[in-house]
Parts: structure tokens; C-alpha cells; sequence
């Protein structure tokens, strides 16, 4: 088998920056041993399958395609930045003539539209819940140390925790905080964590909050910078900084800009910007 793959970094426009993701583009759907061992192989925090739904699609000319996102260890549920990608493959390599395409996927049909030079996701808002820090204090002690949070919710839809610090800190000491990912992975005990956010109120005119993300219990030490988590800090922020359109940045060492907006229909306008920094074929 011979198919096209791609690289990609979205949330950014600069090569190297913002979170990378391999693209394959399938005439038909793979031998299901294929995805794990491709993902594993292209050892980045996501790979996208985008496949035809019916043999006389055409990924330039249809608009409604299957998609599924693997890490290097196992299948993920949703994932925003292959997302991203995968519509900045179709748009600006295949040339599609839609103005928005229409994903399959096991979060339901996400649809992506071309928004000048941003790509704008259309993905589900997920609410949170105030968690009780008594039964992951061990887990919090771990990801932020001694540093001071102000806030802990649980989102059950998707299995993230937010640990929001207080707002005595700057962007910069989020960008120092270290976190070691397998001491995580050994104080989450109650079975109910799959993703770490850490995010912080921003405190200039650029951006309205800063995030990271730590995900070692799907094989991803940190993530660059996450779609699927901002479905998540939209709802959190826009109730706490009463405003529903926010610029987010997610300050990892390679960095990310993400523009929201919280519709009221219960969903998340997610928009960014992508680079293709390597096109070629995969065999096997």
C-alpha cells in the first residue's frame, strides 16, 4: 500500500512551532493493526487517518469525510490540532472546493470552514465541575508543586482535570513550571483522569488566558497545544471573564495561538493557522 502523508503544524504560521501532525489520506479504511503501528512510527502526538466514505468520493470535490486520530499508544476520542490539519490538507493541498467540510468521527460530525487565513473548528463545548481536591491533592501536588491554585474542576465528558493557579502569576512562570509526566501517571489513582490542564488568567491585551497540557496516560508527555482542551477552557473562562469571544495562548516551548468563540448553541468555534512543512507518500 502506498498513501499520501503529511506533515503539519497547526496553531501557528511559522514552521516548527505549534503542535505537528501526520496526515494520511486513504482510499479505503486500513487493516485495523495498521493505525496503532503508523501512529507509533510517526511518534508525534497525533496522526490523522482521513478516509473517503464511499469509493466515488473525491478529496477534492466531496465535502463530508471520515477521520480518526491516534497518539503513539492508542485511539483518541477528539483531538483539535489533527483536526486542524487535516482541513488545512484537504484546503490547501488537495485544493477542496468547499468552503466547509464535515468530519465523521467518534465525537460525532465535526465540521471545519476556511475563515480568511484561519481555519475555524466547529467543535462541542464541554462543561466542568468543581472537583474535590482531597481525592487528586497528590496528583496537583505533582503537576504545579507549590505553587498556588485558586481553582480545580473536572470535565466527566472528557476526562480532563483543570487546575486553574492563582493570579499572582505571570505567563512566565507557567512557561518555567517543569512536570515530570510519569510522576503523574503514578499519583492519578482514581481511575478518572486522562488529560491535565494547567492554565492561568492572561493579564494583557493579546491573550485572555494561557494554558499547558499534560497527557501521559494517552502516551503524550506534553501536547504543543490542544485543540480538545479548549473545548473545554472556553466554557471554563467565558463564565469567569464574562466574554465569549477570547485569543488563548498555549505556552509550551513550541507555542500555539487559538482564537474562541462560545456559541450559544452549546459549541466552540476554534480558530488557527497551520504550516505544511512535509508532504510525501507512506508505504507499506
Amino acid at each position: 500500500m502506498r498513501f499520501p502523508l503529511f506533515i503539519v503544524d497547526a496553531f501557528t504560521d511559522q514552521p516548527f512551532r505549534g503542535n505537528p501532525a501526520a496526515i494520511c489520506l486513504l482510499e479505503d479504511e486500513l487493516e485495523e493493526v495498521w493505525y496503532q503501528k503508523i501512529a507509533a512510527e510517526m511518534n508525534l502526538s497525533e496522526t490523522a487517518f482521513i478516509r473517503k466514505l464511499h469509493p466515488t468520493d473525491d478529496f477534492t470535490k466531496s465535502s463530508h469525510f471520515g477521520l480518526r486520530w491516534f497518539t503513539p499508544t492508542n485511539e483518541v476520542p477528539l483531538c483539535g490540532h489533527a483536526t486542524l490539519a487535516s482541513a488545512a490538507v484537504l484546503f490547501h493541498k488537495k485544493k477542496n472546493m468547499n468552503s466547509a467540510l464535515t468530519f465523521k468521527t467518534l465525537s460525532g460530525e465535526l465540521k471545519a470552514r476556511q475563515g480568511g487565513d484561519h481555519i475555524i473548528l466547529d467543535f462541542p463545548a464541554y462543561l466542568t465541575y468543581q472537583q474535590d481536591i482531597q481525592e487528586i491533592e497528590e496528583l496537583i501536588k505533582r503537576a504545579v508543586g507549590n505553587m498556588k491554585v485558586q481553582d480545580v474542576q473536572y470535565s466527566p465528558d472528557t476526562k480532563k482535570l483543570l487546575v486553574c493557579l492563582s493570579d499572582v502569576y505571570e505567563r512566565s512562570d507557567l512557561e518555567k513550571l517543569k512536570v515530570n509526566a510519569q510522576e503523574l501517571l503514578l499519583a492519578e489513582k482514581t481511575g478518572k483522569v486522562k488529560g491535565l490542564i494547567v492554565t492561568l488568567k492572561g493579564k494583557c491585551e493579546n491573550y485572555d488566558f494561557y494554558s499547558r497540557y499534560f497527557a501521559p496516560w494517552n502516551g503524550v508527555s506534553e501536547d504543543p497545544v490542544t485543540g480538545s482542551a479548549h473545548t473545554v477552557l472556553s466554557t471554563y473562562w467565558a463564565q469567569h471573564l464574562g466574554k465569549n469571544k477570547m485569543c488563548a495562548f498555549q505556552c509550551s516551548v513550541r507555542g500555539g495561538e487559538l482564537k474562541i468563540l462560545l456559541r450559544d448553541d452549546g459549541r466552540v468555534d476554534i480558530g488557527g493557522q497551520t504550516v505544511i512543512v512535509s508532504e510525501g507518500f507512506l508505504t507499506i
